[in-house]
């Protein structure tokens, strides 16, 4: 199970505690692409601060391949733009 499943089934089982809401604080910063205070991961009961590491692994990890993506999507319409052939051609 990746971490953005297991920390999403970390905060409906564990919804009002200190650890949780740090989690949802780092889940909605990462979303909205804004400042998080890392020391707040401090915070966390080692299990938690292991789930919000493995959180940001993913998520840098996920970023990559979408960056890639879109790399990739904006090669391919230069290529078409160009008159090129596309690989499915």
């Amino acid at each position: 199970m990746n971490a953005i499943k297991k920390v999403r089934k970390y905060l409906l089982a564990n919804p009002k505690s200190d650890d949780s809401q740090i989690l949802s604080r780092l889940v909605a910063a990462l979303g909205d692409d804004v400042p998080y205070t890392l020391s707040d991961l401090y915070k966390l009961e080692y299990d938690a601060f292991e789930l919000a590491i493995a959180l940001l692994e993913d998520w840098r990890l996920d970023r990559y391949y979408a960056s890639r993506m879109k790399l990739f999507d904006a090669a391919q319409v230069q290529r078409i733009a160009e008159g090129g052939e596309t690989s499915g051609n």
